[in-house]
This record gives structure tokens, C-alpha cells and sequence, in this order.
């Protein structure tokens, strides 16, 4: 088709001052090409991870080129190849192909853009092709990596990473957010963190893990009870609820640099959650009598009341632009989700079916609020998209799942879920419910997730 138009724009740019009838035809066809022809020029279409009926695109990860013939390359190429493909498939919308398919080996006959036979991939349904080396000299390890468009023979990400054997994980992973920036126009997960909430020896501390359940590390060590963590925005400070005075107070810490603060007002100190771009919190309150909603500041100082309401008002969560809170109140009666402006002090319920709905958690791109509805003794989460107010439901039928919390791009959600022996355990699934499956494995009981930005 396209060669057949292409001679005919010749053919009228030859003829082009005979008549009108082929100046008409020319515009036609100039026009055709410029909103049809550019699809065939330009970069990988964004793929849309907030698409419910997103189908998962097939990516070919070939095996890694040792290129000084190490045994220590070769191990090491394993293992890097093995992050890569584990951490492609954690993902929504990208799935890696089974290597017994391959035509090919580009670790034989050359990992660049001159040297692949693009066909040998096409032939098989891979859209999407990922090639690797590794040079390995006392120690240090180079790793050049490269992302193709198969079926335009293109290459859309081409990046070299040098460090030490122990640093391969983090750099496999920085990989994996060019991919994914240069497929979705967004960064990913793969350099983010999930805190949650575990059990040990009967009492409940924090603790947190890469994004796909590796490297779990123990937080606190208060040997009390600790609830609800949340991230900064930088990822620096986590703020959680912890017993350990013998109340409920809001813990502020930052690990790395060992310093914090304590929100220890009268009563109860609960549900912090950080300002987007601001090291602010906000958190439900209780000296005043009723549970209220604050803005703080890092040190746990109240800059300005948020709410104020005869009805309990807890579980604050920031808009994305931070200029919004949405929350559970009982105003009306029973629990249900409310989104405030916190400079207008413009207040607008969001939920109206079902008698308890809690847990809002906004997403990253501001237009949906994730939460938990309570129906029969069933809890599930469900999705409301704020313009149009319509619910959909993500679980069913599958214990009780609650405390949802966003991934940074969107594309998913972490949530707790009791659907294995009645045990609460940390899952994640897609940001349209598919693909639920559990996060990680380990002893007790873990519950609040939160992910970091």
C-alpha cells in the first residue's frame, strides 16, 4: 500500500501544474501520509498502563555475551539476564518469552543494532527484544545493554552501567526504568520500595522490601505495636503509629541519618501521610475530642487544621498536586469517603453505596481513589473514578483484601489480603485487578503496605 502511494505522489508531483484534479489528489495524499505514514517513523507507541483491557506485550530477553569468555562472565550474565526477565514480567504489560522459541542467538552473533537479524524475532511474535554483554575485569563489571523495536528495527534504549558484581541487581534495574520510560513515558517500580507491617514474636514492627518482595529489611525493633507507614515523597523519611509510649503516637524517621521527631499530642496521633514535593504530613488528631484531620510539620508542629466535623475523621491521603486531601469521615453516619480542599476547605463525598467504605488511597495520576468497602462481613477493594463517581470492584471472592496503595506510576496497586488460609499476607495485582498474586514470603503476619514514590 505504501509503495503504491508513493508512486503516485510522484506521479502527481510530475503533473502537478496540468490540472486542479491532481492538485485535489495531491493534498489528499499528502494528508494521508503525514496521519497515517508518520506511525511507521516514529518511536514505540506509548503503551497505556491505565488500559483495563491493556493485553501484555511479548518481550524476547536473550541471553547475555560474555565478552571475555569468563566463566565469572558467564555466571554473572546469567544472573543479570535472570533479574531482567523477572523483573520485565513483574510488570503489567510486558511479558518475556520462553527462550526454547528463539531462532537466534545474539550472544553469539552480536548484541547491536547492524548485527541482529530482526526477522528471526518477528517470526516468532516478539514486538519487543532485549540484548545484553557483560565484561568482567577485576571485580568491576561492565554491563551494555540495549532495547529493540523489532518490527521497525529500531533501537530505543541503548545504555552501558559499570560497578561492582554486588551492584548488578541495582543496575539491571535502572535498565528496566529506561524501558519502561521509553515504553509508558513513565518511570516504573523498579527503583522503588514497599513498607508494610509484620508480626514478630507476637508484636508488630515495620519493615520494608524492594518493589517485587527482595531484600526485606526490619525497621523498628520497639517490641510494641506498629501500624500504618508511609513514605516521603524522597523516599528519606517514614512515618508510622507506634505504642510504644503506651498510645498511639506518630513516629518521624529518617533511617539513613538516624533522626526524627514524635507526635505525641494528647489522645490519639494516627494516619500519617506525607505532602507530595513537601516534607509535611498530615494525620487524624484526638486532643480536641473527636478525631481530627491536621497539617504538621517534620517536627510534628500543627500548622492548620483540615477538618472539623461532629464525625470521626481519619485516613488522610494527599492529591498528587498536593492541594487536596481525600479521607474517611462519619458524618453522615456511617464511613465513607470524602475528598476536602484544604485552601477552600470545599468538601465533596465521593462514596454513596454501601454503609462502610474506608482506606482512600489517590492515584498518582489524580484521577481515581482506590478504598476498601465492607459488605456481609466482606471486605474487598474497589476503584471509584472521581469525575463520573463510578465504583468498580477488583476483589471478590478471595478472603478479605484491604489497605490498597499505589505503585508511583500507577500501573498497580499492593494490598493486603487474607485469601491464603486466612492469613493476612502482602499482594499486589494490576491497577485494573488483574494478575493478583502474593508479594512475598515470610513467617507471621504482614498488613498496611504503603509504596514508595
Amino acid at each position: 500500500m505504501g509503495l503504491i502511494i508513493r508512486n503516485k505522489r510522484y506521479l502527481i508531483y510530475e503533473m502537478v501544474n496540468k490540472t486542479m484534479v491532481y492538485r485535489c489528489c495531491f493534498v489528499f495524499i499528502v494528508f494521508f501520509l503525514f496521519q497515517y505514514g508518520t506511525v511507521y517513523a516514529q518511536e514505540y507507541d506509548y503503551i497505556n498502563i491505565s488500559n483495563p483491557f491493556l493485553k501484555k506485550t511479548p518481550v524476547a530477553v536473550t541471553g547475555f555475551k560474555a565478552f571475555n569468555g569468563h566463566e565469572v562472565e558467564v555466571t554473572d550474565g546469567e544472573k543479570a539476564r535472570r533479574i531482567l526477565t523477572q523483573a520485565l514480567d513483574f510488570t503489567g504489560y510486558l511479558k518475556t518469552m520462553n527462550p526454547v522459541a528463539f531462532l537466534s542467538n545474539p550472544a553469539e552473533s552480536g548484541i547491536q543494532l547492524g548485527q541482529i537479524n530482526f526477522r528471526d524475532w518477528t517470526g516468532i511474535g516478539a514486538e519487543l527484544l532485549v540484548t545484553g554483554g557483560i565484561i568482567e575485569t577485576n571485580g568491576k563489571v561492565k554491563l551494555k545493554l540495549r532495547l529493540f523495536d523489532t518490527f521497525n528495527t529500531k533501537l530505543l534504549v541503548g545504555k552501558v552501567y559499570s560497578g561492582s558484581r554486588s551492584q548488578i541487581r541495582k543496575m539491571i534495574h535502572l535498565f528496566c526504568s529506561e524501558i519502561s520510560y521509553s515504553l509508558t513515558g513513565k518511570w516504573g517500580v523498579f527503583n522503588s520500595k514497599i513498607a508494610f507491617v509484620s508480626t514478630v514474636n507476637g508484636k508488630k514492627e515495620i519493615f520494608t522490601c524492594d518493589f517485587d518482595g527482595q531484600n526485606v529489611k526490619q525497621m523498628t525493633f520497639h517490641k510494641s505495636i506498629c501500624l500504618s507507614p508511609s513514605w516521603s515523597f524522597d523516599g528519606k523519611w517514614l512515618a508510622y503509629v507506634s505504642y510504644a509510649k503506651g498510645k498511639p503516637d506518630i513516629f518521624i524517621k529518617n533511617f539513613n541519618e538516624n533522626k526524627g521527631a514524635i507526635v505525641n499530642y494528647k489522645g490519639m496521633n494516627i494516619s500519617p501521610d506525607w505532602m507530595p514535593g513537601q516534607l509535611k504530613l498530615s494525620a487524624a488528631l484526638s486532643f480536641s475530642g473527636d478525631q481530627e484531620i491536621y497539617l504538621l510539620t517534620l517536627t510534628g508542629e500543627i500548622i492548620k487544621r483540615i477538618t472539623k466535623s461532629w464525625g470521626i475523621d481519619v485516613s488522610p491521603k494527599f492529591s498528587p498536586d498536593g492541594q487536596k486531601i481525600v479521607f474517611t469521615s462519619k458524618r453522615a453516619g456511617t464511613p465513607q469517603i470524602y475528598i476536602k480542599d484544604i485552601e477552600s476547605g470545599e468538601v465533596r463525598r465521593l462514596t454513596f453505596k454501601g454503609l462502610n467504605n474506608t482506606s482512600p488511597a489517590w492515584s498518582p495520576d489524580g484521577k481515581k481513589i482506590a478504598y476498601v468497602n465492607i459488605k456481609d462481613n466482606h471486605i474487598n477493594i474497589f476503584i471509584l473514578d472521581i469525575d463520573t463517581g463510578m465504583p468498580v470492584q477488583l476483589t471478590m471472592n478471595t478472603g478479605d483484601n484491604e489497605d490498597p496503595a499505589w505503585s508511583p506510576d500507577g500501573s498497580m496497586i499492593t494490598f493486603t489480603s487474607t485469601r491464603e488460609n486466612g492469613v493476612p499476607r502482602i499482594f499486589v495485582m494490576n491497577a485494573s485487578g488483574s494478575d493478583q498474586r502474593r508479594l512475598l514470603s515470610l513467617s507471621g503476619k504482614q498488613t498496611q503496605p504503603d509504596w514508595s514514590m
